[in-house]
């Protein structure tokens, strides 16, 4: 049994490879807009679960003859500040600058999907999805500060424009909640789900016999 990471997120490897898993990454290459675009007024937790299982979908049709007795999980977090707005991937340190100006100094949800596929002699036999929510706290950082990490390209690129593991972690105060979720994949959740799909993830840990 293989555990599969529909991700290319090297956060999320981080967090499996360092809690004993050592996965295959395979990338869905998902349309995320195109995704979101066939819901109808999703809320946070059903569009990141939406993703997610997207994600998971598509890698299952890549890897189901190389890997037919595996698990594929897929992820997505986002954003939720000043109420309703759901805040994806930055994408340009304009962007990522006026988001850390209004959650400086607050707290924000981050929300986060999850979806777990599984493989039995190559075909789907069951599968699980499911989110949570965990509260973050922002620090305030300095003018000097904000810019400098603008221009390590890091905000841009992750879910709210921040991290918690990396240079985005000096500014941010506190979680409440599970830290491994902010990372980028949450393994309370992940083993919830797994043991839906009747796996338990004390199978998926790398043996040194």
């Amino acid at each position: 049994m293989r555990l599969v990471l529909a991700s290319a997120s090297p956060a999320r490897l981080a967090v499996l490879r360092a809690a004993g898993v050592d996965p295959v990454v395979v990338v869905s290459g998902v349309d995320e807009d195109a995704v979101a675009a066939r819901l109808v007024d999703p809320g946070p937790a059903e569009l990141v679960t939406a993703l997610a299982l997207a994600k998971a979908e598509a890698v299952v049709e890549q890897v189901a003859g190389e890997y037919p007795d595996a698990v594929v999980v897929g992820c997505d977090s986002m954003l939720v500040a000043d109420g309703p707005e759901i805040v994806g991937k930055p994408g340009t340190p304009e962007r990522a600058r006026e988001r850390w100006a209004r959650v400086a100094g607050r707290s924000a949800q981050l929300v986060t999907g999850h979806a777990v596929v599984r493989l039995g002699g190559g075909r789907r036999t069951a599968e699980a999805d499911g989110s949570e929510s965990t509260t973050v706290r922002f620090g305030t950082p300095t003018d000097e500060e904000l810019e400098a990490y603008l221009a390590t390209g890091e905000p841009m690129v992750v879910a709210g424009g921040f991290t918690l593991d990396g240079y985005g972690g000096w500014f941010i105060e506190g979680v409440d909640g599970d830290p491994s979720s902010v990372i980028g994949i949450s393994l309370p959740l992940t083993r919830h789900l797994l043991g839906e799909v009747g796996v338990s993830v004390t199978d998926l840990w790398r043996r040194d016999d």
